[in-house]
């Protein structure tokens, strides 16, 4: 009977922080594509990949963006279900990346994570467009055309992805530095 409730306080301890840091996460991208930005500049595919660095229960990784995306849509308003079917792919994959990268990416394989994210989203969702809209002709022309237009929602996203990842990543060191050295501070202080 100890060993059951040892497990359930164990799992209990691991999802909690796990839980309350999706959350706040998810909080943020929410809030983040519901105020006024430039377009595609979100801190979605950032928040996939810090929370698939982070997260104790790694799986959850994949809810953050997933549930902001639903939220927020929620609130903006739907489209074509296959149009969104490939957005919310896009806007998760960068967590499956993540998990590959396993748990301390160094800075370099996070800007290059966070760049692949960006190009998959570009050229994944703008073929769902042109393959499932009328907007532009089925043809070479038509997803030339397509790419075309979208290229400074590209670099949106780009820079916002980028942003964001070194705002997430760099918070979060600077968050851990800030208690190793209050720890270290603490009982030398203590003792006066």
């Amino acid at each position: 009977m100890k060993s059951m409730s040892r497990m359930g306080m164990w799992r209990a301890s691991t999802i909690v922080p796990d839980v309350l840091l999706a959350a706040g996460l998810i909080g943020l991208d929410v809030v983040a594509r519901l105020v006024p930005h430039a377009p595609n500049f979100t801190p979605l595919a950032a928040s996939a990949l810090f929370a698939a660095a982070v997260f104790r229960v790694r799986i959850l990784s994949f809810a953050v963006p997933l549930i902001a995306m639903a939220l927020s849509d929620s609130v903006l308003g739907f489209y074509d279900w296959r149009v969104m079917a490939v957005v919310y792919a896009a806007i998760a994959l960068p967590a499956g990346m993540a998990l590959c990268a396993g748990r301390s990416p160094s800075p370099i394989a996070l800007l290059c994570l966070a760049v692949s994210s960006s190009v998959v989203f570009f050229v994944s969702t703008n073929f769902a467009v042109w393959a499932f809209d009328t907007m532009y002709t089925h043809d070479f022309a038509g997803l030339s055309t397509c790419y075309m237009a979208a290229l400074p929602f590209f670099q949106n996203t780009l820079s916002g992805d980028l942003f964001w990842t070194c705002a997430l990543f760099g918070g979060h060191r600077l968050v851990r530095v800030l208690l190793a050295t209050a720890r270290r501070a603490a009982p030398s202080g203590a003792a006066a």
